[in-house]
C-alpha cells in the first residue's frame, strides 16, 4: 500500500493536463470546430504561467497569464478559420508549429529557473486521512479544477438553453443559422473557451507538475488530448476516464523502465502506442455503428446571403 498510494496520487497529476486539455477541445469541437493546435496553445499556456509566476511571484497571476495566452492563441485561429473560412486541420496544425517555435523564443530567458510549485489544498483532519486523504484532498486547485469542469461542461451541454446551441450549430451551422443562433459567435466562444483550458493545461506543468520552464515540455500530451476527445466519444465523463486511464499508461512506463531495465524509448513510445491502439478500435466500431462525432465538425460555415 505504501507504493500504491504514490503511484495514483502520480496517475491523477498526469491525468490532470490530459483532462484539462481534452475538456476544453471537446466542448470547441462540439461546436463543429476542429483545433489541432492544442499542442501549441497548452506550450503558450505553459511558458506565460511559469514567466508571469516567477516574475510577479503569484501563482494566481500565472494561472491567468497561462489562461490569457491560450485564449489568445485560440483567437489567431478562430480568425484564420471562422472570419477567413481558412481550413481547420492546416490552421491547427499551422497553430501547433507556432506556439512550439513561440513559446520557446520568448521562454528563452526562463529555462532553468525554478519555481515553487502550485501549494495542495490540505483540509484540516481529511488530508490525514491513511488512504483518501493523500488521493482526495492532497492536490493542487488545477487537479480539482479539471475535475469540476468535466462536471460543469456535462451539465452545460444537457441542461442549459446555451449548451443545446452550441450542439444544433455543431451538428447542423445551416439549420442553426436558419433558427436564428449566431453560428460564428458561438464558435468563438466554443474556440475560445478550448483555448483557455489548454492553457490552463499548460500552466499545470510548468507550475505544479515539473515547477519550471523548458523548450516542448508538454511532450506530445496535446496530441493524445486530441486523441482522448475521441476516446470519449465528445462525452466529458467518458473523458475523465480516458484521461486517467492514459495518465495510467504514462506513469507506467516510468515504473517499468526502472524495473526490466530496456531502453527508455521502448518506454517511452507506451502513452502513444496505447492512443493508436484506441483509436485503432474506436474506428473499427465507427465503421459499424458511428462514433457521434458532431455531424459538421471541421466544416467552413458561411452565412448565406
Amino acid at each position: 500500500m505504501e507504493l500504491v498510494i504514490p503511484i495514483m496520487v502520480a496517475i491523477v497529476s498526469a491525468a490532470t493536463p490530459l483532462l484539462l486539455a481534452a475538456t476544453g477541445e471537446i466542448v470547441a469541437e462540439r461546436a463543429g470546430v476542429l483545433n489541432l493546435g492544442i499542442e501549441g496553445m497548452m506550450l503558450m499556456g505553459a511558458m506565460a504561467g511559469f514567466a508571469a509566476a516567477l516574475v510577479t511571484g503569484s501563482h494566481a497571476a500565472g494561472i491567468a497569464a497561462a489562461a490569457l495566452a491560450g485564449v489568445l492563441t485560440a483567437l489567431v485561429f478562430a480568425f484564420l478559420t471562422l472570419t477567413l473560412a481558412a481550413n481547420q486541420v492546416a490552421a491547427g496544425l499551422a497553430l501547433t508549429i507556432f506556439g512550439i517555435g513561440l513559446s520557446a523564443l520568448v521562454g528563452a530567458p526562463y529555462v532553468g529557473q525554478p519555481v515553487p510549485a502550485l501549494p495542495k489544498l490540505a483540509v484540516s483532519g481529511l488530508s490525514d486521512l491513511p488512504v483518501a486523504g493523500p488521493l482526495l484532498f492532497g492536490h493542487d486547485g488545477l487537479v480539482y479544477l479539471s475535475v469540476a469542469m468535466v462536471a460543469l461542461v456535462w451539465w452545460f451541454f444537457n441542461r442549459t438553453h446555451a449548451g443545446l446551441k452550441l450542439r444544433a450549430v455543431g451538428e447542423s451551422a445551416q439549420a442553426a443559422h436558419a433558427l436564428g443562433h449566431p453560428v460564428v459567435a458561438i464558435r468563438y466562444a466554443a474556440s475560445l473557451f478550448g483555448g483557455a483550458m489548454a492553457g490552463l493545461a499548460g500552466a499545470f506543468l510548468s507550475l505544479s507538475y515539473t515547477p519550471m520552464w523548458m523548450e516542448s515540455m508538454t511532450a506530445g500530451r496535446g496530441w493524445i488530448a486530441l486523441a482522448l476527445v475521441v476516446f470519449s466519444t465528445w462525452k466529458p465523463w467518458r473523458a475523465l476516464v480516458g484521461a486517467y486511464l492514459f495518465g495510467g499508461v504514462g506513469i507506467f512506463q516510468l515504473h517499468a523502465q526502472g524495473a526490466w531495465g530496456l531502453p527508455s524509448e521502448v518506454f517511452s513510445m507506451l502513452p502513444y502506442l496505447a492512443t493508436v491502439a484506441v483509436l485503432t478500435v474506436i474506428s473499427a466500431q465507427a465503421r459499424r455503428g458511428g462514433m457521434g462525432a458532431p455531424a459538421d465538425l471541421g466544416k467552413p460555415f458561411r452565412a448565406p446571403c
